[in-house]
C-alpha cells in the first residue's frame, strides 16, 4: 500500500507573504504532507514537538512534484537496466566526473542528449524533487514488469545530521503493484482539488481574508486550470532512447569511455 496525505493548515492561520500582504493558490495550501507506505510514514521527522510531525510546507509543491514525476515513474524500465536504475549515484559518480574532467575536444559531455548524460538524467528523472528541505531525504521510485509482477519500486535513502531527522531511517525499500501506485497519486490529486476548490469557496463567501490582498477571480481561475494538471501530466509518454541510454550506463558503470 502506498498512499500521499496531507493535512491543509487552517484557513485563518495561514500566514500572507510579502508587503502589502497577500495570498494567492500556491501559498493557500499551507499544510503538513507525508507518504505512508511499506509500514513506514515517509517524512514523519523526529526530534518535532509538533502534533503533526511532518514536512510543514505548502502541499501543492509534492502535488506538483508528484505529477511530474509520474510519466517517468510509469515508465516500464528494461530488465538490463534495472540494477543501474537501481544504484545509488555515488556508485557510479566518480566515472561521471572523471568522464567530464577528461573531455576531448568537440565532445561536450554536458550536452543534454549526450549518452552518459542522457543516462544520468534518466536516472535522476525518477527522483522526488525534495531539495527545498533542509537536509532533504533522496525518495526515488521506478518501474519493473517481470511475468505477471507490475511494481513501483520506493526507495528512501537519508542521513540523519544531528538537527533533521526522520522516523524512516537511514534506508527503505518497498514495492507496490503499479496499479496502487497509480491510484495514490490520482488520490492524492482528487482529495487537494477538492480540499481547495471547497477553499476557495469559502474564501468566495467570506469576501477574502482582512487585511489579506486576494484575487478572488484570479483563484477560481488557477482552481479549474490546476484541476487538470494530472489529465495532462498522465497524457505525456517519455521519449526514451534507450540506445543511448545503455551507452550512458555502460560508460558510467564500468568507467570505460565509449563515444556516441
Amino acid at each position: 500500500m502506498i498512499r500521499f496525505r496531507f493535512e491543509l493548515r487552517a484557513l485563518d492561520e495561514v500566514e500572507p507573504w510579502g508587503d502589502p500582504p497577500s495570498l494567492h493558490w500556491f501559498g493557500l495550501t499551507d499544510g503538513w504532507y507525508w507518504i505512508e507506505g511499506g509500514g513506514h510514514e515517509l517524512l514523519r521527522r523526529t526530534r518535532c514537538d509538533d502534533p503533526r510531525p511532518y514536512v510543514d510546507y505548502q502541499v501543492v509543491r509534492l502535488w506538483e512534484d508528484v505529477n511530474l514525476l509520474t510519466p517517468s515513474v510509469l515508465e516500464p524500465v528494461p530488465d538490463d537496466l534495472v540494477a543501474f536504475v537501481a544504484s545509488d549515484e555515488d556508485q557510479w559518480k566518480v566515472n561521471w566526473l572523471s568522464y567530464v574532467g577528461v573531455r576531448e575536444e568537440g565532445d561536450d559531455p554536458n550536452a543534454p542528449d549526450h549518452p552518459v548524460v542522457a543516462a544520468v538524467l534518466w536516472h535522476a528523472e525518477r527522483s522526488l524533487d525534495l531539495g527545498y528541505l533542509l537536509n532533504p531525504p533522496y525518495l526515488r521510485f521506478w518501474r519493473t514488469i517481470r511475468g505477471d509482477q507490475d511494481e513501483v519500486t520506493v526507495d528512501w535513502r537519508h542521513e540523519d545530521d544531528g538537527r533533521i531527522g526522520f522516523t524512516a531511517g537511514p534506508a527503505v525499500r518497498f514495492s507496490v503493484p503499479t496499479a496502487e501506485y497509480r491510484d495514490a497519486v490520482q488520490t492524492l490529486d482528487r482529495q487537494l482539488i477538492t480540499a481547495m476548490r471547497e477553499r476557495v469557496e469559502e474564501l468566495e463567501r467570506r469576501g477574502g481574508l482582512p487585511g489579506v490582498d486576494l484575487d478572488l477571480a484570479g483563484l477560481r481561475k488557477e482552481q479549474q486550470n490546476r484541476a487538470g494538471w494530472l489529465r495532462h501530466h498522465l497524457d505525456r509518454t517519455p521519449d526514451t532512447d534507450w540506445a543511448a541510454i545503455r551507452q550512458g550506463v555502460a560508460t558510467l558503470l564500468g568507467g570505460s569511455r565509449s563515444g556516441r
